[in-house]
């Protein structure tokens, strides 16, 4: 089959190599200058790593599964983590459960509560009842006020701003479950894990892989529309060419299928309520010595400007990955229509330099090489109260038509592990289907040939 898959970020492009192995000849179509979306990478000068940070955690059954089936096993690489705490103008440690009895932010009792609630998240599979409760009355249940005002709500301000104030309990729960997995049962350490060469590795050997099975990647092109064609299948405008397939994938956003898509062949209900998405300016740091020895730093800090400190260069090798220089990424998380995301690289810099220098008022400027800015709009949705609700129901009309898409991801945080699952569920779900001729669909017989082929 001749099947076109619309997106090149990682499910499009885990999917087109999916598809392409199954025998079908697969062509993708990216609106951007290179694949990989939020995943892409990032030339920095002197190396070229991702835009974003990203890492994967041994739980991750399902993309380390991907990454075996591509032949990217014998280049995963481990390395034991460390958790630091910002908080009163100090970096605390809380990489082990010795160093979380001492944390001095929160009391025993405060402690034994904490350790269960995340006990209790990594072990919950219903999340349903977690959507109709905010986070905030949530963790105060579980972990009492005390914790919740001295840990919790400056770490929800970091991430979300005063937009937490209307999040739902999963969107905590999610990030406790999954997170948790990155712990090693037996040691009680924290072990992560990346691909050499990053995601860049990865995505040219899917790329190539779908190449070597008769299929095409096409970047910086724009779909303007999928409709039926007179004789079966979909015809493909990409920027004024039309293109007939057998079958379409749709990966992008729902925001670009109501644009692009015919009424004839999906439709999109929702109840009126607008899904709110996350978006992130994200500085990444370029550095002669490592900032900070731990992965990630939570900051209860209001006072700083970004959402948190990942030490990339704790995890990744800077020898080897980096040409001997450190990363560290400083994210600001903010709703897709903030100003700040809009605001010009020059400006970003001077707020997270300032930022930086409240946090580490002896880093000497000439141990700084950059400061680049990265940032994308929509990043992942804004779980508020009973969001399941508020996703938007795609309805396929046409037997050759597909969406699959990070819309519908409810109980999960947006991450490669969970992408690649979907795949696989899809390409399960819907082998047959997908093997079957494409054929005219009931209102397709309604139409004149002339104007299906228009």
């Amino acid at each position: 089959m001749r099947i076109a898959v619309i997106g090149g970020g990682f499910m499009g492009m885990t999917l087109a190599y999916g598809l392409a192995d199954r025998g079908h000849a697969v062509t993708v179509f990216e609106r951007d200058a290179q694949l990989g979306g939020l995943a892409t990478h990032h030339d920095y000068g002197s190396f070229v790593w991702d835009r974003f940070y990203h890492c994967i955690l041994p739980s991750d059954t399902h993309l380390l599964g991907l990454l075996k089936d591509v032949g990217l096993s014998e280049q995963l690489r481990w390395r034991r983590t460390l958790t630091g705490f910002y908080v009163d103008e100090r970096l605390h440690s809380v990489s082990s459960g010795l160093e979380f009895l001492r944390f001095p932010l929160v009391g025993p009792w405060g402690k034994l509560r904490l350790a269960l609630t995340l006990l209790y998240c990594s072990r919950l599979s219903d999340w349903r009842p977690l959507e109709h409760i905010t986070v905030e009355d949530w963790l105060i249940k579980m972990c009492g006020r005390t914790t919740y005002e001295k840990l919790w709500q400056p770490l929800l301000l970091a991430k979300l701003g005063e937009n937490y104030r209307r999040v739902s309990a999963v969107f905590i729960w999610s990030y406790i479950k999954r997170l948790f997995m990155a712990r090693d049962s037996s040691a009680k350490r924290e072990h992560l894990g990346y691909v050499s060469g990053g995601y860049r590795a990865i995505f040219t050997r899917l790329e190539n892989l779908v190449r070597q099975r008769g299929g095409d990647t096409r970047t910086g092109v724009t779909v303007k529309h999928v409709g039926p064609a007179a004789d079966g299948g979909l015809v493909v405008d990409v920027d004024g060419e039309v293109i007939r397939f057998d079958k379409v994938v749709f990966t992008s956003p729902v925001s670009v299928l109501r644009a692009v898509a015919s009424p004839e062949i999906a439709g999109v209900a929702d109840e009126g309520a607008t899904v709110e998405y996350l978006g992130v300016v994200c500085g990444v740091l370029v550095t002669r010595r490592p900032l900070v020895p731990y992965y990630v730093v939570n900051i209860a800090d209001g006072r700083i400007p970004f959402t948190g400190v990942i030490g990339m260069s704790n995890l990744v090798a800077p020898a080897e990955e980096l040409a001997g220089y450190h990363l560290t990424y400083l994210p600001k998380y903010v709703l897709s229509t903030d100003p700040f995301l809009k605001l010009p690289d020059s400006e970003v810099c001077r707020i997270f330099t300032d930022g930086l220098r409240g946090m580490f008022p002896t880093l000497p400027a000439s141990e700084i090489h950059a400061l680049h800015i990265n940032r994308a709009f929509k990043v992942q949705p804004l779980q508020v109260l009973d969001y399941s609700r508020l996703v938007p129901q795609v309805t396929t009309h046409h037997p050759d038509f597909f969406v699959l898409n990070t819309a519908q991801f409810v109980n999960a945080t947006l991450n490669n592990n969970e992408v690649a699952r979907a795949v696989h569920e899809f390409l399960v779900q819907y082998r047959a289907q997908l093997e079957q001729p494409s054929v005219r669909s009931p209102r397709m017989l309604e139409t004149t040939p002339a104007a299906a082929g228009s």
